[in-house]
């Protein structure tokens, strides 16, 4: 792996820190939750944001669309929305009486996906291939999507009517999922005071090339072969614990790896440390677990086997003969 320079890690995180201030002078909540996004970003992930009506998920995925400088495409979720609809269809041209390739809103560096579960299974599906493979097939032609790309989609947990839970295989597609709370006693009033002026506007301080430059500065962060394994026993420790029947999969492993170095860079380093990885294993792991029946859909559990695996899988740094 190509070495990574000093020089390159902190005018990448000079960048990242002009990104962090533009996006927090429009959105009032908790920094963390905008760092955990950049991380996911930075690790070419795609991610799932969960909360509440009212506490700004959408804002917040559209401030940052804005200030990475990457087009956006919006797509509202609803029980009547066809797979045609994110991905586009074949439309006859009547002056020509051909047929050419219309492209969806799929077809953008940032979607939103708006509340994803409000739509049936089989649009939920048209995502999958996009998601992973960062093309869509229509009619059995190919179409690549933009580099870069991420769905950010958001969910309301606690309204299950007219919903349709996303299936596991599709939340392990995600590489992490942010549960967003109410923001504090001093954010909520700032906010207030806000109300009824003039809102600050979002600005690009970067470019959708310039976010890929980061992108593979992140890959280059430096891992010791012990982190390595420090990442698969953690994950294995979901894989083995009584309340789970299915934990963690090696998508997991790579999706650990990837946000955790995306988390040195954002902090200036250029190696990888343990703590890295213990600060995303919950954002990254938890929503992978599928838990026995008798737990299934109850968060804390899921939270308290990170928890636990985070608190008794030791780092053990090997002693090597010199």
């Amino acid at each position: 792996m190509t070495q990574i320079l000093t020089t390159e890690v902190e005018a990448a995180r000079k960048k990242l820190d002009e990104v962090r201030r533009a996006t927090m002078a429009v959105y009032f909540g908790d920094p963390a939750t905008v760092d955990l996004l950049l991380v996911a970003v930075l690790g070419k992930g795609h991610v799932l944001v969960e909360g509440v009506p009212g506490i700004a998920k959408t804002t917040l995925v559209k401030v940052l669309a804005t200030v990475l400088g990457c087009s956006v495409r919006r797509i509202q979720f609803t029980p009547d929305l066809l797979p045609a609809d994110i991905t586009g269809t074949y439309v006859l041209n009547p002056r020509e009486g051909s047929f050419s390739f219309r492209g969806g809103p799929i077809f953008a560096n940032i979607v939103l996906a708006d509340e994803i579960n409000r739509a049936t299974a089989k649009t939920q599906s048209a995502l999958l291939e996009a998601m992973q493979e960062r093309q869509v097939t229509v009619e059995g032609n190919r179409f690549e999507l933009p580099e870069p790309f991420f769905v950010l989609a958001t969910q309301n947990p606690i309204d299950l009517e007219g919903t349709y839970p996303l299936p596991e295989a599709q939340l392990d597609r995600f590489i992490m999922r942010l549960r967003m709370s109410y923001t504090t006693l001093r954010d909520e009033t700032a906010m207030l005071k806000s109300h009824g002026i003039a809102a600050p506007a979002a600005i690009a301080v970067l470019t959708a090339d310039e976010l890929t430059q980061l992108q593979s500065i992140a890959e280059k962060v430096f891992v010791e072969d012990d982190l390595y394994e420090y990442i698969v026993r953690l994950v294995s420790y979901t894989r083995n614990h009584r309340d789970v029947v299915l934990g963690g999969s090696p998508r997991a492993c790579i999706a650990l790896l990837r946000t955790a170095k995306s988390r040195s860079l954002i902090d200036g380093r250029t190696f990888l440390t343990p703590d890295d990885i213990r600060l995303v294993a919950p954002a990254v792991l938890e929503h992978r677990l599928i838990l026995a029946p008798e737990l299934e859909g109850d968060v804390d559990t899921r939270a308290r086997v990170v928890a636990e695996a985070i608190a008794k899988v030791p780092y053990r740094k090997a002693v090597r003969p010199t």
